[in-house]
């Protein structure tokens, strides 16, 4: 069964190689898939299925032709924090993140949050997940996405 949350997966690797190789998404996706198709997957994963790649492939290419936007959002919502110092894995989490609360209003802002915060506590450190949630409910709450908690605008 193709799942959403591996595409993002996915997608959060190729963005990760894109960043610290200094290349297109699109050289990542295609070195990803390629290592995913000759080899035996990841660590005995199945393989990709079609859906799994197209989402990865929409997130990918999304993030990387929207990335001005994208970066000037986090930018905004980031307290004390740039984000070419933030840890490589967290800034591209909020990449998808920021991309899916910005450019896919057919997924639900509560998922893009929640798939996040998933995504920064499988991939990042310890304190990844209170960082990435703090960021993307500030991104949700700024676009309109979500309602401001009690006593907040």
């Amino acid at each position: 069964m193709a799942s959403r949350r591996r595409a993002r997966q996915f997608a959060l690797l190729a963005l990760f190689e894109a960043d610290l190789r200094d290349v297109s998404a699109a050289t990542a996706l295609n070195d990803l898939w390629s290592g995913l198709m000759d080899d035996d997957g990841i660590e005995g994963e199945r393989p990709p299925e079609s859906e799994e790649v197209e989402f990865a492939q929409r997130l990918g290419h999304g993030v990387e032709a929207h990335r001005e936007q994208i970066d000037m959002l986090i930018d905004s919502c980031s307290t004390n924090w740039r984000l070419t110092r933030m840890p490589i894995v967290d800034r591209n989490v909020l990449r998808i993140a920021a991309y899916e609360l910005l450019q896919c209003l057919d997924i639900p802002a509560t998922v893009a949050i929640n798939e996040a915060i998933e995504l920064a506590k499988r991939y990042g450190t310890a304190d990844s997940r209170a960082f990435v949630n703090g960021i993307v409910d500030r991104m949700a709450r700024q676009l309109g996405r979500i309602e401001g908690r009690r006593g907040r605008p």
